[in-house]
């Protein structure tokens, strides 16, 4: 028991590093000055080395396998905290240092360029960076796969969504891929039987804007007091435990885009903030994958507050805090325009119908690029052929294109696929807590998240890392991941179907 005791202090030690990174990181992306950039890299780089060497050095493994063996002394939650640990021992032990300090410093110079290519819509200003990050990249999946005996990009997805392969990932994509053109069809033309959608009349001041997103965010459940609400230019989650930052970006003539940002975001927060208090800094207190953290954010954002429930509760704060009035600010108008579907080229614009077509196409790309299938000056003209197979839209330019979004630039290779496969989670789970919370939907209709909340702390948040994904889905939905319960809500939703 020593040896695991000595064990869990080195990685609390590790736990307080990553904080400090992931304030950091936030920061970079919210209120650093742009001439920082390079310091700032720096930064991250030598913390990034610094836990490496803490995670790697041999008095780890010693201390790894010593635990090990004791292990008769350690219960549930220890037993699972050491598989976390020596998880992440394989995934770091596997990379040198030097190609940790060069790829933190790449992915952070690439992700300050790629800032400036998107808002001048120009991809050859990245290229050269991103094409050193994915070299990168590719060593480091090389690297771990070789250790751990995966394929490379296995490896990296293993690093964001521990224990899922392409081996499971294809299959429920393929089934996607056969379904969904059918069914985006199959809705449109619903829809287009329908009333009109109208749009809400702007303009939407930010500040306005701002407070109607904390009051939803107070509503969902985010704490305050462990975290707080900034602006970036890709909302995203991040910060340090007990200090949990989300962001949004705000367009004065479009008030949803903001919203649902925060609502997503906010789903990604609860599941930090309900995150086992006595667990803290250590592997097994931290949330199991990205697949279930997307599961969370997708959740709270299109499976509960795209409710026709929920809209009837969001219509009024609308007329009050924009003074709309007319049949546009109706709760009917609103999830009418809440669940539009329609092809389009922004990602974290998309309906929840169309979306996944985007992940499938970044998943083709990604793999294929890891592969070294597709150079980075092939991209562009890959992406857009994509859209036109799968969306059957032409990509106007590059910012609208494969410029949108940060993973790449940023090193974060085997990430996309965790979006869709957290929908298709979300699904499972919202059924699951649907059918055991019987007052659930009536609490969203008034604004109250507490039963939801109450089953996810339950179900989800408060087992930290304790079982591996599939067997925490099957204990709260009675069945591994799959697509079906995905398929079966966007047939019920769009379609009306059972």
């Amino acid at each position: 028991m020593q040896a695991y005791h000595t064990l869990a202090g080195r990685f609390a030690r590790l736990g307080a590093l990553n904080d400090a990174a992931g304030i950091l990181s936030w920061d970079r992306q919210t209120l650093m000055p742009a001439g920082a950039a390079e310091g700032r890299a720096e930064q991250i780089a030598q913390l990034s080395v610094i836990a490496h060497e803490i995670l790697t050095a041999p008095e780890t493994r010693d201390l790894i396998d010593r635990s090990r063996d004791a292990g008769e002394g350690l219960g549930a939650w220890e037993r699972a905290n050491l598989r976390e640990m020596r998880r992440a021992y394989l995934h770091a032990s596997a990379v040198p240092a030097d190609l940790v300090e060069a790829r933190s410093k790449a992915s952070s110079r690439s992700g300050m360029i790629w800032r400036e290519a998107r808002a001048n819509a120009d991809f050859a200003q990245l290229a050269p960076a991103l094409a050193e990050t994915l070299r990168l990249e590719r060593e480091v999946g090389a690297a771990k796969g070789a250790a751990l005996g995966l394929d490379p990009y296995d490896a990296l997805l293993d690093g964001y969504d521990p224990g899922m392969r392409r081996a499971t990932i294809d299959p429920l994509f393929a089934r996607l891929r056969d379904v969904l053109p059918g069914l985006i069809e199959r809705v449109r033309a619903r829809q287009a039987e329908g009333p009109a959608v109208l749009p809400l009349p702007g303009p939407f001041p930010v500040a306005a804007q701002e407070a109607v997103g904390r009051g939803l965010m107070r509503a969902v459940g985010f704490d305050s007091e462990r975290g707080r609400l900034d602006v970036s230019l890709h909302p995203f989650c991040g910060g340090a435990t007990d200090d949990v930052r989300i962001t949004t970006r705000y367009d004065p003539a479009d008030v949803s885009g903001a919203l649902m940002g925060v609502l997503h975001e906010t789903g990604h927060a609860l599941y930090e903030q309900g995150l086992p208090a006595a667990w803290r800094h250590q592997p097994v207190g931290a949330a199991r994958g990205m697949t279930l953290h997307e599961s969370q954010s997708l959740l709270v954002e299109m499976q509960a507050c795209r409710s026709a429930e929920f809209c009837a509760y969001l219509a009024p704060i609308l007329r009050e805090s924009f003074g709309g009035t007319g049949p546009a600010w109706s709760a009917d108008n609103l999830r009418r325009l809440y669940t539009r579907v329609e092809p389009g080229f922004i990602r974290v614009d998309a309906d929840e119908v169309t979306y996944p077509a985007h992940i499938l196409l970044r998943y083709r790309l990604e793999t294929a690029m890891i592969a070294g299938d597709l150079d980075v000056a092939d991209l562009p003209g890959a992406f857009d052929d994509g859209m036109r197979d799968l969306l059957g839209i032409t990509v106007p330019d590059d910012r609208r294109g494969c410029l949108q979004d940060i993973h790449w630039p940023d090193g974060s290779f085997g990430y996309f696929p965790t979006y869709t496969l957290g929908a298709m989670a979300a699904a499972q789970l919202f059924h699951a807590a649907r059918t055991r919370v019987p007052d659930l939907l009536t609490g969203l209709a008034a604004g109250d998240f507490a039963p939801l909340r109450a089953w996810l702390r339950d179900a989800v948040h408060a087992r930290g890392s304790l079982l591996e994904t599939d067997d925490l889905l099957v204990a709260a939905t009675g069945k591994p991941l799959g697509a079906e319960d995905f398929l079966s809500h966007l047939e019920r939703r769009y379609l009306g179907e059972s």
